[in-house]
C-alpha cells in the first residue's frame, strides 16, 4: 500500500520516509515516529493500517543522518546495535526532520503525530516545539520526564503501562517524580491513535490538555504490545495499558 520517498529538512538534508495513503480522500494526516528500530516492518504496518482508517500516514527515517535506510529486528544483538542511535541523541535534528514530515502532510487537512518509545519522546517534543500539529499521541517515551518543564501546544495523549516497572524506574530516575501527570485507567478497548489524534484535534481544547477516546486499538494486532514478546528486555506483555494526562510540573 505504501511507498518510499524522500523529504527535505529545513537545513536541506534529505531523508527517507515511508508514506501510505487511503483509497479515497484523506481525513487528515498522521506523522508516525519510529522506535530505535528504524522505519521497519512494524512502523510501515502502522502507516498502512492508518491509511486503511482513512488517514495519510508518513514515517520519516530519523536515523538517516547517522545511517541511511537503517532498520532492525528485535533479537538481543539487534537491540544492542540499535541502541547506539540513542546513546547521544540529537533531538534538534530529529525535530527538524519531523517538521519536514508535518509540512508534507499539511495539504491533507489537520495533522497529528504519534510515536513509539523513542518516538514517543519525539512526539511530545514536537507537540511542545513544532508548528502545524493539531494533536499528539505518545506511546511510552522514556525521555519525556526530562522535558517535563515544557508544555504541549496541542492536545496530547500519553500511553504508559502501569505495571511496566522498567519504564517507571527510568522515568523516576530522570525526574518524573516532579512532573504532574494524571493516570487514567485504560478502557476495555484501548484508545486508538487515529481517532484520538485527528478527532481530538477537531474538538475545542486548551493547549496542553489531553482527551481519551475509546475505540479499537491501533496497536492491538502487530503493534508494540504483541511484538513485545520478542523483546527480552521488556515486561510489556504483562503491563496494563494506561493513559497519562500531562498538566505541567508540580512545582510550576
Amino acid at each position: 500500500m505504501g511507498k518510499q520517498f524522500s523529504l527535505t529538512s529545513a537545513d536541506k538534508f534529505q531523508l527517507g520516509a515511508y508514506r501510505a495513503d487511503p483509497s479515497g480522500p484523506a481525513k487528515g494526516g498522521i506523522v508516525v515516529i519510529q522506535e530505535i528500530f528504524g522505519v521497519n516492518h512494524h512502523i510501515r504496518a502502522v502507516c498502512d493500517r492508518l491509511a486503511q482508517e482513512g488517514y495519510a500516514a508518513l514515517a520519516p527515517a530519523l536515523f538517516d543522518r547517522q545511517e541511511k535506510n537503517f532498520e532492525s529486528g528485535y533479537t538481543p544483538d539487534e537491540i544492542a546495535n540499535a541502541r547506539k542511535f540513542v546513546a547521544n541523541p540529537d533531538w534538534g535534528a530529529m525535530l527538524r526532520d519531523t517538521q519536514a514530515a508535518i509540512d508534507e502532510l499539511k495539504k491533507e487537512g489537520p495533522v497529528a503525530i504519534m510515536g513509539f518509545c523513542m518516538g514517543g519522546t519525539v512526539a511530545f517534543l514536537a507537540a511542545c516545539r513544532l508548528n502545524g500539529l493539531s494533536a499528539a499521541v505518545c506511546y511510552y517515551g522514556g525521555q519525556i520526564a526530562k522535558n517535563a518543564d515544557e508544555k504541549p501546544k496541542v492536545p496530547t495523549l500519553m500511553h504508559f503501562g502501569d505495571k511496566d516497572a522498567a519504564m517507571w524506574k527510568r522515568s523516576r530516575a530522570s525526574g518524573a517524580a516532579t512532573a504532574k501527570f494524571t493516570s487514567i485507567p485504560a478502557p476495555p478497548t484501548a484508545s486508538t491513535a487515529t481517532n484520538a489524534a485527528v478527532s481530538t484535534s477537531r474538538a475545542p481544547s486548551s493547549p496542553g490538555s489531553a482527551r481519551s477516546i475509546s475505540s479499537r486499538s491501533i496497536s492491538s494486532d502487530s503493534g508494540p504490545r504483541s511484538r513485545a514478546r520478542e523483546r527480552p528486555y521488556s515486561n510489556r506483555p504483562d503491563a496494563s495499558s494506561g493513559l497519562l494526562q500531562y498538566s505541567g510540573r508540580l512545582d510550576a
